[in-house]
C-alpha cells in the first residue's frame, strides 16, 4: 500500500475551502483515475468520476513524485 502525502497548501487551504473534499476521496481518485494528464510544472493530474457527489468529476493534482497531493477540485469542464 502506498503512503500518500499532502502539501501544506492542500492541508491548510483546499480542505478548509472545500469541506466536501476528503483525503480518502483524493486517494481513491489517484488509485482509480478515469484519465491521467501530465503537465510541465505539476506532473500528475488525475481525474475521477465520483457518483456519491452528483456525478461530479474531480481533478486531483499531485507533485512530481505522484504520491504528494497538492490540490483537488470539481472540474465542471471535464469531458469524459
Amino acid at each position: 500500500m502506498i503512503k500518500y502525502k499532502f502539501t501544506r497548501y492542500f492541508e491548510n487551504e483546499v480542505l478548509r475551502k472545500r469541506p466536501y473534499i476528503k483525503r480518502e476521496l483524493c486517494i481513491e481518485i489517484i488509485e482509480n483515475p478515469i484519465r491521467l494528464k501530465n503537465k510541465k510544472k505539476i506532473d500528475g493530474d488525475f481525474g475521477g468520476l465520483l457518483k456519491n457527489l452528483k456525478n461530479w468529476v474531480f481533478r486531483v493534482i499531485t507533485l512530481n513524485d505522484k504520491i504528494t497531493i497538492h490540490n483537488a477540485f470539481p472540474d465542471r469542464r471535464f469531458k469524459i
